[in-house]
């Protein structure tokens, strides 16, 4: 069964998702709680979806900025305000010693005591979920939070040429694995959930369902948490890093 327990609460969280939509279809509830109990919550989008959806009025070119707007609505809608795109192409990600890099400087500049970011593991039960941007978003921001973004040594021009000290993160939240151990009660969140998730219009508005299909995959990890009947719940592996 799993753990239901609340989170101890933190000043500064940080996001490292692959696509816009990322966040809110795996997270977006347990954001926006966060954020309800004082947690500056920051987003690192690693691409800009520009290989996603289904082409709008405008031509494929406007995808990018469609997606970052989209985006930074939808973290909007939670409370979030803070939200940096690494520009990397969609579809093309690999765990490269550049990304490592990108998302260490983030890591250095937002400095977060909390972390959420992919699965690096493909969930067998979730393919969808187990996209191969999600897994080298995940692998690159996992190196990054160790050993990288902690040693001083690693990556010198972070240090070197921009000033950025050294941070060690030691609460890692992992959506999306294979399996997850603690379950957050997000009911009450949501309205915000699906608000977030609507405002990514060039990946949602055919969805006439969004709610029902998301309110499925939610009853599920309640059950799982052996919640109330009714409730609905977002499932992570917790890992702690010394």
């Amino acid at each position: 069964m799993l753990d239901t327990t609340p989170a101890d609460p933190v000043e500064r969280a940080l996001v490292v998702t692959a696509h816009p939509d990322d966040v809110d279809f795996g997270a977006a509830g347990t954001v926006a709680q966060w954020v309800q109990g004082g947690t500056q919550v920051a987003y690192c989008i690693v691409t800009d979806g520009d290989a996603g959806g289904f082409d709008p009025a405008e031509a494929r070119s406007e995808i990018p900025r469609i997606r970052r707007a989209e985006q930074v609505a939808a973290a909007a809608a939670l409370g979030v305000t803070d939200v940096c795109f690494l520009g990397y192409r969609d579809g093309e990600l690999e765990v490269s010693h550049g990304l490592r890099r990108d998302i260490s400087r983030v890591i250095r500049q937002v400095r977060p005591q909390r972390m959420l970011i992919q699965s690096p593991e493909r969930n067998w039960a979730r393919i969808p979920a187990s996209h191969p941007d999600h897994m080298a978003a995940g692998e690159a921001a996992i190196f990054a939070i160790y050993p990288d973004a902690r040693n001083p040594f690693a990556h010198p021009s972070l240090l070197n040429d921009e000033g950025l000290e050294a941070w060690t993160v030691h609460d890692v939240w992992v959506m999306a694995a294979p399996d997850p151990d603690r379950a957050v009660d997000i009911t009450d969140q949501l309205p915000l959930k699906v608000a977030a998730l609507r405002a990514h219009a060039s990946q949602t508005a055919h969805m006439d369902d969004l709610e029902e299909r998301i309110t499925q995959w939610m009853t599920s990890a309640a059950q799982a948490a052996g919640l109330p009947d009714g409730r609905l719940a977002e499932a992570f592996k917790v890992v702690s890093i010394p």
